[in-house]
């Protein structure tokens, strides 16, 4: 029996009770991929990226492991929730313009004291002193560095369309527009590889491909050490008390820890490692997070259908925002039909061995994603169910 077979026996008699559709998350892989993630961040803190998680107990589970320290939100709203279920240190990781939640903040000491906000522009400044209200609290302020990568002369750019400021200059000048303006604490600076982090370089039937991206990222990364190491420098002359520099993400880990001035690691995803993330060489972890949609139909040889499953993730349309079916192996989509809205089939010599009411196992294209269709994760260990733990969505929360 292969590992994949020995994990779809154990994932089915766990929830053999269960109907589906269901998700779950594997603690001993979940474990061990924070365990690697600790390792390739070589003695540097994990903030966890709340958004590829979206489950509180398990922000909690692997913030109470060493290595791992604060969490990397996604929307104020969910910064003040995390901050008043007792999470004390909460980076907001983009810019907000939610009015009411900036005047919550600045009315809150509490809230003021635990949740960091990113800006990248005056005017977000002007922004939240216009949404205060009366909230006089001080409030924390993280820069974001552009990371993209440019070459020609500029002409092409290859990264996210983030930040603005790309120069030591830029940040250095908004700096020191942050600790001129009463109200405001400088506290950090962000500098999010994706195009490093998040773009994987072994792309199955590419080698040509793979080894262009692998030669990018190699460049990428040593102009980003220099510019950031440059970056740093400037702002501390503005702000000395600054308290942290973010960086990288699950697949830079070990190679943005390596560099001086950055002083935590910011990763979530190697902690379920959805799909996106199989083709990497500088890692490799456990699939943890599953969901199972149940087989309905059985329209003929070599075919099964699925109830649902057609969960997209967000990022620019293509097959591998798909779910991916995995367990068993060795069943595919109907190029025709895809991954479907209400039902999905599925080919190959496999599903002649489904019956109606068996589960088929599905991986996400990305991480917390797959939360946001289930209101609960079933905590597997062996073989058994030992907890079930609501996700934001079963809370009552879908932030965005």
């Amino acid at each position: 029996m292969t590992s994949r077979a020995a994990d779809r026996a154990r994932y089915d008699r766990a929830t053999a009770h269960l109907d589906a559709p269901v998700a779950i998350v594997d603690l001993e892989a979940f474990d061990a991929n924070a365990d690697d993630l600790v390792r390739r961040a070589g003695g540097k803190p994990i903030r966890v990226a709340s958004k590829s998680v979206r489950c509180r107990a398990l922000l909690e589970r692997v913030l109470a492991r060493d290595g791992f320290a604060g969490i990397m939100s996604y929307t104020l709203a969910e910064s003040l929730w995390l901050a008043r279920s007792g999470f004390d240190d909460i980076l907001l990781a983009y810019p907000s313009a939610d009015r009411s939640a900036f005047a919550e903040l600045t009315a809150d000491p509490k809230l003021a004291s635990s949740v960091t906000v990113m800006i990248d522009d005056p005017a977000q400044l002007r922004l939240i002193d216009e949404a205060r209200d009366g909230g006089r609290e001080e409030v924390r302020v993280c820069l974001e560095l552009d990371t993209a990568y440019k070459v020609l002369g500029g002409r092409v750019r290859i990264g996210a369309l983030r930040s603005p400021l790309h120069s030591p200059v830029q940040v250095a000048a908004l700096a020191r527009a942050v600790t001129r303006r009463p109200g405001f604490r400088l506290v950090g600076v962000m500098a999010y590889e994706g195009h490093v982090a998040g773009v994987g370089d072994a792309v199955e039937g590419r080698p040509a491909r793979s080894r262009a991206i692998r030669l990018m990222q190699s460049a990428a990364r040593k102009e980003l050490a220099a510019r950031r190491a440059e970056t740093i420098r400037a702002v501390r002359a503005v702000a000395p008390d600054l308290e942290f520099v973010n960086g990288g993400g699950t697949g830079s880990v070990q190679h943005t820890a390596a560099e001086r001035a950055v002083t935590e690691i910011a990763a979530g995803s190697g902690l379920y490692v959805p799909r996106l993330f199989d083709n990497y060489t500088s890692f490799s972890g456990r699939p943890a997070a599953l969901f199972a949609q149940p087989v309905v139909r059985r329209p003929g040889v070599g075919t099964v259908t699925v109830l649902g499953g057609g969960y997209p993730a967000s990022g620019a349309a293509g097959a591998d925002r798909s779910p991916v079916p995995y367990l068993p192996e060795g069943l595919r989509y109907d190029p025709q039909e895809g991954a479907g809205e209400v039902q999905t089939p599925l080919l190959g010599a496999p599903a002649d061995d489904l019956l109606i009411g068996d589960k088929v196992w599905f991986r996400h294209a990305k991480a917390g994603e797959m939360c946001e269709r289930f209101d609960a994760l079933r905590l597997v260990e062996g073989d058994r169910v030992t907890a079930t733990v609501p996700t934001y969505r079963g809370e009552g929360h879908t932030f965005l």
